[in-house]
């Protein structure tokens, strides 16, 4: 067992971890929460456990990869983890059926056990001429609606609400929605949820 998959033995311990297609910007994110930087350059993450003392508890951060395919590992993340960012880009359509499948994926492999998930929309500084395909208020609507998860857009080069993924994800922690997991993942048409703790990049 890697000493950055196996589950942490602290009692006080949260593991956050975060899975999305290659290039979405999760490294820089983590990076952007981190250090308050940005680095431009784009280098692959095959997996990094970021561990620090985040107020009275141990945070430890698992960004893990999105080009090199390691299901044992990403399997033992899933099941030994307390809460799931599933990252995409606003500027790539098929990233986001990428979180689509990682939910599905969680959903069965924590059958029976609390799921606490946020999407993530990376790179939310774009504007449409800039290659946005995706709008912030089309995926709110499944992902609060249809998913019954937390919805945040961020963006790592202005640092824009990159603090608000982490907050999202540590308040799930603390007050644990009621268990969602093993539902089957039907479009059904539910009135908007009240929620307190997403949030969108303006």
């Amino acid at each position: 067992m890697s000493p950055s998959t196996s589950p942490s033995t602290s009692p006080s311990a949260v593991r956050l971890v975060f899975l999305g297609a290659a290039g979405v910007g999760k490294s820089s994110l983590i990076r952007r929460f981190l250090h308050d930087r940005f680095e431009h350059k784009y280098t692959r993450t095959v997996e990094e456990l970021h561990v620090l003392e985040y107020g009275k508890m141990r945070l430890e951060i698992l960004d893990t990869s999105g080009s090199y395919s390691f299901p044992a590992m990403r399997e033992l993340s899933i099941r030994h983890s307390d809460a799931f960012a599933l990252v995409y880009a606003v500027d790539d359509a098929a990233s986001l059926e990428e979180v689509r499948r990682l939910r599905d994926e969680i959903l069965e492999l924590r059958c029976g056990r609390s799921a606490h998930i946020t999407v993530v929309g990376c790179k939310a500084d774009l504007r449409d001429t800039e290659g946005r395909v995706l709008l912030a208020a089309d995926v709110m609507s499944t992902v609060e609606d249809e998913w019954d998860a937390d919805f945040v857009e961020a963006s790592a080069r202005t640092g824009g609400n990159a603090v608000g993924v982490f907050r999202s994800l540590l308040q799930q922690v603390k007050a644990p929605r009621r268990d969602s997991v093993c539902r089957p993942a039907v479009k059904k048409r539910r009135p908007p949820l009240k929620k307190n703790n997403s949030c969108v990049l303006s």
